[in-house]
C-alpha cells in the first residue's frame, strides 16, 4: 500500500519507518530539511516542501496514495490548514492529528476520515490497523502476538463460531464478539451503543456489522485477514 505522511515528528517519522518496515510505499514530508534528511535511508522516500502550498501538494501522487496521514503535531494552524488542502484535493483517506478537543472538534468539522491522538496512540498500533484494512483496533502483547479487533467478513455473516473453526484453519482464538446494539434513553429514543458479548458459545451466530476480537500469532492474524 501507499502512504503520505505529512509532518517527520517523533509520531510521524516513527509511523513513516514502521509503516515502510511492513513492506509500504511511504512518501515522508517535512518542511525542515535536517528531519527529511535524517530518515532519508529509512524510509521509502522523502521531501522537504511546505505542505500548506496547495499548489505544491497537488502535484504529489494523490491519486495512487491509499492514505494521507498529517501528523504535524506543535502547530495546530499548520495541522488544520495542511488538512484542509487535502480534504479539498479528495485523497482516498485522510487521517489527522488531534492535539486537544478543540481541535479534534475543528478537524471533525472539516471532514477527516480518522482522528490521531499520538499521546494515547502508538505508532504501532496505527501502522497495524493501516497496513491490515479489516482491523478496528490492535494490542500488541509483545513482538509474536497480539489482540485485535476485526471487522466479519461478509462470507461469515449468518454463520456460527463453530462454523469459522478459526482454531483449526488459522490458530487463531475469539475471545469475545462486540455488537452495536439498540439502546433506549430517557427520552423514549434508541441509539446504538457497542455490547461487549462475553465469550461466544459455539453456536454463538455472527450478525454483517459485529467485530471479532481475536488473539494469536501476529503471521496468523495477517494470514486470516489478508485472505478475507
Amino acid at each position: 500500500m501507499k502512504y503520505i505522511i505529512i509532518g517527520l515528528g517523533s509520531f510521524g517519522s516513527s509511523l513513516a519507518q514502521k509503516l515502510t518496515a511492513h513492506g509500504n510505499e511511504v512518501i515522508g514530508i517535512d518542511a525542515s530539511m535536517k528531519k527529511v534528511d535524517a530518515l532519508k535511508d529509512q524510509i521509502s522516500h522523502t521531501i522537504c516542501l511546505d505542505a500548506s502550498d496547495q499548489y505544491t501538494v497537488a502535484g504529489l501522487p494523490l491519486h495512487d496514495t491509499d492514505a494521507v496521514i498529517v501528523a504535524i503535531g506543535e502547530d495546530q494552524g499548520a495541522n488544520i490548514m495542511v488538512t484542509a488542502i487535502f480534504k479539498n484535493l479528495n485523497v482516498k483517506r485522510l487521517i489527522s492529528r488531534a492535539i486537544d478537543p478543540l481541535h479534534e472538534h475543528v478537524l471533525q468539522a472539516i471532514g477527516v476520515h480518522e482522528i490521531v491522538h499520538p499521546e494515547e496512540e502508538t505508532a504501532e498500533r496505527w501502522a497495524k490497523k493501516l497496513c491490515l484494512r479489516k482491523v478496528v483496533d490492535s494490542f500488541e502483547l509483545n513482538e509474536d502476538f497480539s489482540i485485535v479487533e476485526a471487522n466479519i467478513p461478509e462470507k461469515y455473516e449468518g454463520k456460527t463460531i463453530q462454523d469459522l473453526n478459526l482454531r483449526e484453519k488459522y490458530k487463531l482464538l475469539i475471545l469475545t464478539v462486540i455488537r452495536n446494539e439498540s439502546v433506549p434513553n430517557m427520552l423514549g429514543k434508541t441509539s446504538l451503543k457497542s455490547r461487549v458479548k462475553g465469550v461466544p458459545e459455539p453456536d454463538f451466530i455472527l450478525n454483517a456489522d459485529d467485530i471479532m476480537v481475536l488473539f494469536g500469532h501476529n503471521k496468523d492474524i495477517n494470514r486470516f485477514l489478508e485472505t478475507h
